[in-house]
């Protein structure tokens, strides 16, 4: 279930990468409401090729700092 994946990424510290662009942004409010919050939710444009996939999640990993995707959904390849 959605609801119990953001609980888990928060008391991970892990970022969500998932195609689920039509649920995930209520699921991420419903979550936030209830006092919540996630590192972050990477999203997966649809035809995306592997490779744009790949190289937009090397520059995400080396250019950002911690929690600066924090309680957001970003769509990938940027």
């Amino acid at each position: 279930m959605d609801t119990d994946i953001l609980t888990w990424l928060e008391n991970e510290n892990f970022y969500l990468i998932t195609r689920n662009r039509k649920s995930m942004p209520r699921h991420l409010s419903d979550h936030i409401a209830k006092g919540g919050h996630v590192p972050g939710i990477l999203t997966l444009r649809p035809n995306a090729s592997m490779r744009d996939i790949i190289d937009d999640l090397l520059l995400i990993w080396e250019a950002t700092e911690g929690g600066e995707y924090r309680d957001q959904i970003v769509h990938i390849p940027l």
